[in-house]
């Protein structure tokens, strides 16, 4: 299905994506939706918790390029 936007609206982020839940102020990995909310995981894995959709949103370059950068270092300190 194709979907029209207006160029100022942005789409929610999908599954598998970094994401910012707001009102927790934190960065997770979508892993999914269930019961109206959206699951998230920490992005260096652990517990998933509940993010209420409409405050899931995409990253911002800094934020996207700092969580890239400590999933990069996290996957690099298993061969020390």
């Amino acid at each position: 299905m194709l979907v029209c936007m207006a160029s100022n609206q942005q789409t929610s982020p999908g599954i598998s994506e970094l994401a910012k839940d707001s009102i927790r102020d934190r960065i997770g990995v979508v892993m999914g939706e269930c019961g109206g909310r959206v699951q998230m995981r920490p992005i260096r894995g652990g517990l998933e918790w509940d993010a209420i959709p409409d405050y899931v949103v995409a990253l911002s370059a800094r934020e996207e390029l700092s969580a890239r950068l400590t999933i990069k270092n996290g996957n690099s300190l298993g061969g020390l």
